[in-house]
């Protein structure tokens, strides 16, 4: 009987071993480990160089020989906090002290290799300058700029209405551009054979930069018209943010410049859109083929005409891209069964990600540039700068155009998806004021995408697994802590 004991009490303390040793200390995944800091190329932002204020486009002209590789500069280095507390998040302004890091194949005086300092904040390199306040001047984007209007009618041989042309202001920023970095991925579609209707003003097809590339569209608001013509200029800036190409030196360049635009008219020369020709406007972007529709800020959703149009629309493959509302709307549903289609609601902010305009809060789904966006002007193609939530609306239905020509078994609802999945998150996402965050063009159309969500499972498997591991653990030590009090019990009743 003794010997009977002493083998249980002897399992009992392997037991009680195999416990202590077994269990966690401490979530093994997210053990800290302290890498050391990568060795990159960077530069530090001087006061001025050669009297000029610094910028991403002069660094990137000097150190990597062509001011168009700014991007590459900015995306290395926006978000990332610098030495005196800010973060790069405007192209036009950049601090002294700050330091940039910079591509691989940077070359030039002042450009650095090492693991950026730390700790003290860095001495900028000292240039040849005049006497200059060290912080460049950078113009606040208004949100409500005044456009500049000058007069003129469509070009010979238009069939639009006359009316009184209006173009953005003439001052530019390209931060827009920059940030989206939509070139990242140019080298898996640029939106060949995407049609993107936009149901605005018209669209000026003179414009070099969309040459080729502006079906004639319709224009509802006479029954028969064209809408390759754009008197407003609103429905033109938007096609050049959504299919701008880089023919003319320095003209901002759309997100999917090989996709086709197909313009549908539904304002008239006053500026003012009725309800119906809205409404029209949708059914026949949809029967033209259009697989993305980029709906103006004309066009007022909560009608119900519209909204009924917008219901059939849904009810075929396509997305709709519509400015979030700024009051309270029921979001249109599908007409029918199918439902194929989808609607996503949009947001714009600025480079600060100030919003473009007080939307209902919990409506914007994704936001994109909308503040101080450069794009294309009408009557020759001259960049001009635009505020409004339809220019965020352009740029999403790029992005969605790049998304439908890389990934073309995708439905409406999927592409929509992957926009919200993908972007870039501002504050706790999905936030009340900005959805999922910024869109990110480039890991829309990577497949990453893919990757990144086949590694969350496997994540999500690893945890469930060690969790079942330590209930287990936790089952065993249970079952010999009873054991070994039941054997205590008997041994002192012997």
């Amino acid at each position: 009987m003794l010997a009977k004991r002493s083998i249980l009490a002897r399992l009992l303390a392997v037991a009680m071993a195999g416990c202590v040793l077994m269990a966690p200390t401490g979530p093994a995944v997210a053990k800290a480990t302290n890498d050391p800091q990568p060795y990159v190329k960077y530069y530090v932002v001087a006061a001025q160089y050669q009297g000029q204020p610094e910028s991403l486009t002069a660094i990137a002209r000097r150190f990597l020989g062509s001011g168009e590789r700014s991007a590459e500069i900015y995306h290395l280095n926006t978000g990332r906090v610098q030495p005196d507390g800010s973060r790069l998040t405007d192209p036009g302004r950049l601090k002294a002290g700050w330091q940039l890091v910079l591509p691989w194949d940077a070359a030039g005086e002042g450009v650095k290799y090492g693991q950026l300092p730390t700790g003290k904040r860095p001495t900028p390199s000292a240039r040849p300058s005049g006497a200059a306040d060290p912080t460049p001047k950078a113009v606040s984007p208004s949100p409500n700029p005044s456009p500049t209007r000058t007069g003129g009618s469509p070009r010979p041989g238009a069939n639009g209405p006359k009316c009184t042309a209006t173009t953005g202001s003439s001052s530019r920023s390209d931060w827009a551009q920059l940030r989206m970095a939509a070139d990242s991925a140019w080298t898996l579609t640029r939106g060949n054979g995407v049609k993107v209707a936009v149901v605005d003003t018209g669209v000026d097809a003179s414009v070099q930069q969309l040459s080729g590339r502006v079906a004639v569209g319709a224009d509802v608001t006479v029954g028969n018209g064209r809408g390759d013509t754009d008197c407003l200029g609103s429905g033109t800036a938007m096609a050049g943010i959504i299919a701008g190409d880089s023919s003319v030196d320095g003209s901002p360049v759309g997100i999917a410049p090989d996709a086709t635009i197909l313009p549908v008219r539904v304002v008239r020369g006053s500026g003012v859109a009725r309800a119906a020709d809205a409404a029209n406007a949708i059914e026949v972007a949809v029967s033209a083929g259009a697989s993305v529709v980029a709906v103006g800020s004309h066009v007022d959703l909560g009608d119900p005409a519209v909204a009924s149009s917008v219901a059939t629309a849904l009810d075929h493959d396509v997305l709709l891209v519509a400015g979030a509302p700024t009051r309270a709307v029921t979001p249109p549903s599908p007409a029918g069964r199918s439902g194929g289609g989808a609607l996503l609601f949009t947001g714009g902010v600025g480079a600060g990600d100030q919003l473009a305009e007080q939307y209902v809060q919990g409506a914007v789904e994704v936001v994109a540039p909308g503040v101080d966006v450069a794009s294309l002007g009408v009557g020759g193609g001259k960049a001009v700068s635009n505020t409004g939530t339809e220019f965020a609306v352009a740029f999403v239905a790029g992005q969605a155009a790049l998304i439908r020509a890389a990934q073309p078994d995708l439905t409406a609802a999927q592409v929509k998806e992957r926009i919200r999945s993908t972007a870039d998150a501002i504050g706790a996402a999905p936030d009340a004021k900005y959805g999922s965050g910024m869109i990110n063009p480039a890991a829309s159309v990577s497949v990453a995408v893919d990757d990144r969500n086949q590694v969350a499972s496997q994540q999500q498997g690893s945890t469930g697994a060690a969790l079942a591991v330590i209930l287990g653990i936790a089952l065993l030590c249970g079952v010999a802590v009873v054991f070994g009090l039941r054997l205590r019990r008997r041994r002192f009743a012997g």
